[in-house]
């Protein structure tokens, strides 16, 4: 593959999704990059996206060190592990999600240019833009606005980026931030960084950001075709692995623990490798009628650490009657605490 480091890449070619894909969960965009990386012939490819509430936490990281799992489900937000390295995020319709997949080996400059890019374009909308640390933009004695990473795909180089217009602040800080007494893991923790908003600054809304950004990035335009999104939505599901989403060689300790009227203070420790359970040992107070730990294990070592999956592990086995007290709406109380 040539190295074309030294040839500019914006202005780039805008991609246009049909409409149909408006709305999608984040693996559908972030296929349609490995899609256009792989099928698309060489250019420069530029295109935007928005979700619903969504994490998207990095190929390196640990979820349940990123993201507090059980807020997400109560609230609804999409869960995604991306293929680029970076962080944790919180998104939804208040951003915008941008997309750049190129053709070239020399990262840094890609990087740079990419971010100064998306920069220059929102100081042209009056947002007082510029890129700081590791290619990150923000807002001149303000803070982060726009956060990018990047991955390699074959002869291409992905990169893609949020931009936050406005969020959501109670998801945002309750989906980001699992309690760290109910989880021991080691991972790659993300740096959580002060943001700033582009709303206090553009004299406009997010859906006009949106339609403004291919003009100042882009030259030219190219359509995806429902054959490309078919073939797209046979890549999304990829994303849905349960090895690749929890990551196969992660290992968690998760602690739940309720006081039960009646019954006394239980703690489950769990033990997972991924997201299997291991094992479970029991602590507390309580008492029990058999070999409670034998019980428990038996019901849950081999099941994935999904509330459904747990609930339903409950119903076939009945741990619970080998605790004085506990019911099986109590056991499910201690899951959900």
């Amino acid at each position: 593959m040539k190295d074309s480091s030294n040839k500019p890449h914006f202005p780039a070619c805008f991609v246009e999704l049909p409409h149909e894909t408006e709305g999608r969960r984040a693996a559908f965009y972030l296929a349609a990059e490995e899609y256009i990386a792989e099928e698309f012939p060489a250019d420069d490819y530029f295109f935007t996206w928005q979700l619903g509430p969504t994490v998207v936490f990095g190929r390196n990281q640990s979820i349940r060190q990123e993201v507090d799992l059980d807020f997400c489900r109560r609230e609804g937000i999409d869960v995604i592990r991306r293929r680029s390295g970076g962080g944790a995020i919180f998104a939804d319709r208040h951003n915008i999600m941008t997309s750049l997949v190129t053709e070239t080996e020399a990262v840094e400059p890609l990087f740079k240019e990419y971010a100064e890019a998306v920069a220059s374009a929102l100081r042209q909308l009056g947002a007082p833009a510029v890129v700081s640390g590791r290619n990150d933009t923000v807002l001149e004695g303000g803070g982060k606005i726009c956060g990018n990473a990047f991955y390699h795909k074959k002869n291409r180089c992905i990169a893609h980026g949020t931009m936050l217009y406005d969020t959501n602040t109670r998801l945002m800080e309750g989906a980001l931030h699992p309690e760290a007494s109910k989880l021991k893991e080691k991972g790659v923790k993300s740096v959580r960084s002060r943001v700033g908003l582009l709303k206090d600054f553009l004299p406009f809304g997010v859906d006009e950001l949106r339609r403004q950004l291919p003009l100042l990035l882009c030259n030219r335009t190219i359509a995806l075709t429902d054959a490309d999104v078919q073939k797209i939505e046979k890549l999304e599901q990829r994303y849905y692995d349960p090895e690749y989403f929890y990551g196969n060689s992660a290992h968690a300790d998760i602690v739940r623990s309720a006081r039960i009227e009646g019954c006394g203070q239980i703690g489950l420790h769990f033990r997972l490798h991924g997201n299997t359970v291991e094992a479970v040992e029991l602590r507390g107070d309580f008492f029990v009628l058999a070999d409670a730990g034998k019980a428990f294990n038996a019901c849950f070592a081999g099941r994935s650490f999904t509330h459904e999956s747990l609930v339903q592990a409950i119903s076939e086995y009945h741990p619970e009657r080998s605790i004085r007290g506990l019911t099986e709406e109590g056991l499910i109380r201690i899951l959900d605490n």
